[in-house]
């Protein structure tokens, strides 16, 4: 068997509280896009999993492919093996959920390989123990992501969007981008107004009403996010933001010809650059 693991942006993301447990409440529109990641699942009596494409990436038991497959294993009280290869493409500590999707990913794959047939709520519900993002790559289509991502609402977009994806900067830590968050407040962005852009598939009116506290929050800790942006404008994009909590920022293009020559313009100067697209 073989499963892509599509790679996600925000589009918005707005901090609305904080859970008694200490999880941040998040409210934000996600979608996935077509770069991807990919798992080969295949027969074996143990569960074993091979990386390719992220040296630094751990093959053991903390992995979230192996954490998920062991947690399908106990809900679902099944003894069977398999034999994982997970294909990295997805840039790691990049805002663009790679973790979380190899874990959705591995869910409905086994899900179907093991012949376990649980339904996608009960897929989100065991997604939701493992991350925040994985009950939206459960679902893998565009999404308003309410609660600590678990309440998620399908919405409607009209049309794709060409993207080029820059990684100007190490990762972010999670930790350090929601303290400096809690140090000033943010102006929200305007949700609603973004469903709608969406809807009608308006970038202009996307640009308007898109945001993402808590880039304003990280420009400040790592300087290249708002210089990654800059670069994407003054190549044409007509959006560009950082997606989650970093590091990666995205320009959005009107169409695929100046997306295309945006990323043949800036992939000598940065490391990371990446032409891709939205998906439905």
């Amino acid at each position: 068997m073989q499963i892509e693991a599509r790679a996600k942006i925000n589009w918005t993301l707005n901090v609305v509280g904080k859970r008694w447990d200490g999880y941040h409440l998040l409210d934000g529109i996600m979608q996935p896009l077509t770069l991807h990641d990919t798992l080969f699942i295949a027969p074996s009596d143990a569960l074993t999993l091979v990386i390719d494409g992220a040296p630094a990436l751990s093959a053991g038991e903390d992995n979230l492919v192996l954490r998920a497959a062991r947690a399908l294993q106990e809900a679902a009280g099944v003894r069977s093996g398999a034999q994982i290869h997970l294909q990295k493409r997805i840039p790691m500590g990049a805002g663009l959920g790679g973790g979380s999707a190899d874990c959705a990913a591995a869910l409905k794959g086994l899900n179907d390989f093991w012949g376990v047939h649980l339904d996608i709520p009960t897929l989100c519900k065991i997604g939701a123990k493992l991350g925040a993002d994985v009950p939206f790559c459960v679902v893998d289509s565009p999404c308003r992501a309410q609660g600590i991502g678990e309440i998620l609402t399908p919405l409607h977009c009209l049309r794709t969007f060409p993207l080029v994806l820059i990684q100007p900067c190490e990762a972010l830590s999670t930790k350090e981008v929601f303290t400096a968050y809690h140090q000033s407040p943010i102006a929200p962005p305007d949700t609603e107004g973004a469903i709608a852009a969406l809807a009608a598939g308006n970038l202009t009116a996307l640009n308007q009403a898109a945001g993402n506290v808590l880039e304003s929050a990280s420009i400040p800790l790592r300087p290249q996010i708002l210089q990654a942006k800059d670069a994407l404008t003054a190549h044409g994009a007509a959006m560009a933001r950082m997606t989650g909590s970093g590091s990666v920022v995205f320009g959005a293009f009107s169409t695929f010809d100046a997306a295309h020559k945006a990323y043949e313009e800036l992939k000598s100067q940065y490391a990371v650059c990446i032409l891709t697209e939205t998906a439905l």
